[in-house]
């Protein structure tokens, strides 16, 4: 396969990704998929590994990229299957991240994989936004291990009505789903011509030589790495159960032909809900250093062959069942990512940029009154970390998540809620010869009772800054006008006022050398 057909063959492989993220957002009920775009699409070949993805979530399609083989290996595939799973402990990251997964069989064999993960708002906590406070993976939610929600073409409605029944919204809730299958649809639509096109054969040669191609473009990336060892260590506020300043640890070992990421000395895993699975631990150093690779590297599996991990089980980041996990996904994912870039510092100081906020800053909420069942979930965006070409950006989502605020407009007319401010946070950015980003301000005025959940990071430690530069601001939680820990459940009444200052992200270089 010659260069123009490779670039045309990988075009043609996202593009299917692309689109069943357009059938999908499309057709979905919540404001989580809809507006936010909470979500992420990709193909994967008949062993599970990656062949493609859109430009989604990256701990959505780093996760799936790490955990989509032993997946595939446990379940009996026959066309027309859709699997349904969100187990941490199975291939999932936290149990609101739904993923459903559809064979695409050509001639009768096991071609390809389908894949989309959605945000559900609701998968059954006790807590509205299913984003508990919580010490136990069991408070979290409904845990779905991999099942055919789908056999043979045939839906299980039974399944489904199970899995929605007990929801504050099961309407929205099947919605999601709806479109979560309309998407794979899509795609073994899609897929199916591509194959036809070139041939079951041409197809699969085409996978090999994209795997090869990547995995040359990132081994050029990765050599320009200084051969040596590089440490740095961070740290977590707290797991909301009173464990403070928890440590993760990271030695990268640069070597001829690979390289070590060993998280051995990271705390162990913890009481609270920010314990990772291993694939959300993967996933953050994937997307590291597929940050250092050409925009033109193909997202497969070939991109990563070359990065070997070591992550003692039971720790933080590798937490044995039935560890609490919601924020593990959310929050501690951003920490890995400024554990990596700042030991890569150490080897490259003027590729990596300051830390940026550090914080998906989750906030989940609703009601259970008789008069009105409804939740809601949403993250919100902060500051960019500084680098030396250009200071960081205000009022983005960064690092792992790059979904979209939801509109005021659509939470005003969906909720009892009214947005009283949404703004940038002047003052929070770090100070350098480039400064950070500034973090947002979203205040929320309560229009009826609510229960509220914040799971946010960088209220105590602040995202640090390189070469001098300053460190971003942290960031504040307000419960009318009364600081609030980082990690609270609370009841709030009709007039009630919930103000999230968001952090900012870490400058660039010392102004006195400038």
């Amino acid at each position: 396969m010659d260069p123009i057909e490779l670039s045309i063959f990988s075009s043609r492989l996202e593009a299917v990704c692309d689109e069943m993220g357009a059938v999908l957002r499309n057709a979905a009920f919540s404001p989580n998929i809809r507006d936010r775009l909470d979500f992420s699409c990709a193909v994967f070949d008949a062993a599970g590994e990656l062949s493609a993805q859109a430009a989604h979530i990256p701990v959505h399609l780093g996760s799936m990229a790490y955990a989509m083989a032993d997946i595939v290996a446990q379940i009996e595939w026959q066309d027309g299957d859709m699997v349904v799973l969100n187990d941490p402990f199975m291939g999932g990251t936290h149990l609101p991240d739904v993923t459903l997964i559809a064979p695409l069989f050509c001639d009768g064999l096991l071609s390809a994989f389908l894949v989309n993960r959605a945000h559900h708002a609701d998968i059954g906590a006790d807590s509205p936004g299913s984003m508990p406070v919580s010490d136990h993976l069991h408070q979290e939610g409904r845990i779905i291990p991999p099942a055919k929600l789908i056999e043979a073409g045939r839906l299980d409605e039974a399944f489904l009505v199970e899995l929605t029944a007990e929801n504050r919204n099961p309407v929205e809730s099947r919605g999601d789903f709806a479109a979560q299958i309309s998407a794979n649809r899509n795609g073994l639509k899609r897929l199916q011509g591509l194959i036809s096109e070139w041939g079951r054969a041409g197809f699969l040669d085409g996978l090999t030589a994209l795997n090869a191609y990547a995995e040359r473009l990132a081994g050029d990336a990765l050599r320009r790495l200084p051969p040596g060892e590089y440490r740095f260590e961070d740290l977590m506020d707290d797991d909301g159960q009173g464990s403070q300043d928890i440590p993760i640890r990271v030695r990268i070992r640069v070597e001829a032909d690979r390289l070590v990421v060993d998280f051995t000395g990271t705390a162990p895993q913890v009481p609270g809900n920010i314990n990772c699975p291993l694939p959300v631990a993967a996933a953050a150093v994937y997307y590291c250093f597929r940050c250092l690779m050409p925009e033109q590297t193909p997202a497969c599996a070939g991109s990563f062959n070359a990065i070997q991990l070591i992550v003692p089980e039971g720790c933080l980041l590798n937490a044995r069942r039935p560890a609490a996990v919601a924020a593990g996904n959310v929050e501690t994912s951003t920490r890995v990512v400024d554990v990596v870039l700042g030991a890569l510092a150490q080897a490259i100081p003027d590729e990596i940029p300051a830390a940026s906020q550090g914080s998906m800053n989750n906030l989940a909420m609703g009601s259970d009154h008789e008069r009105g069942r409804w939740d809601y979930y949403e993250t919100i965006g902060g500051g960019m970390g500084a680098g030396r070409l250009g200071g960081g950006l205000s009022g983005m989502q960064t690092h792992m998540t790059n979904t979209l605020n939801t509109p005021v407009e659509v939470i005003e007319s969906r909720f009892p809620l009214r947005i009283e401010r949404y703004a940038l946070r002047n003052g929070s950015a770090g100070h350098g010869r480039r400064q950070g980003g500034e973090g947002l301000v979203r205040s929320f005025r309560f229009l009826a009772p609510t229960q509220v959940t914040l799971l946010t990071e960088r209220r105590r430690n602040k995202p640090w800054g390189m070469d001098g530069g300053g460190p971003g601001g942290h960031g504040v939680n307000r419960h009318n006008g009364q600081r609030l820990a980082g990690k609270v459940n609370l009841d709030v009444e009709r007039g009630d006022l919930l103000t999230i200052e968001t952090p900012g992200g870490g400058g660039w270089g010392d102004v006195e050398s400038g």
